[in-house]
């Protein structure tokens, strides 16, 4: 066997590998594409439910849950000095 057979069977290897490889890349992004809308069609996904709304936080705030929390705000900065 001469060297310029070797380098043509193996380019030819070459070509025919990478066109093995091209083909079945572009089917799988086909098939991919189909079967995406096919599950879509035949299983939708569910529509979100909304949420049910909250009741409203009161406006005003507690005086004496006010007086309790600066007493512990004080009290933490006193012990960390």
């Amino acid at each position: 066997m001469s060297e310029t057979s070797l380098v043509a069977q193996g380019l030819e290897l070459m070509i025919f590998g990478m066109g093995v490889v091209f083909v079945f890349l572009t089917m799988l992004v086909f098939v991919t594409g189909f079967m995406s809308k096919l599950v879509n069609k035949f299983a939708p996904e569910p529509q979100p439910v909304p949420a049910p709304a909250r009741a409203a936080a009161p406006q005003g705030v507690d005086p004496q849950l006010l007086k309790v929390l600066s007493a512990a705000v004080k009290e933490h900065r006193a012990r960390q000095k």
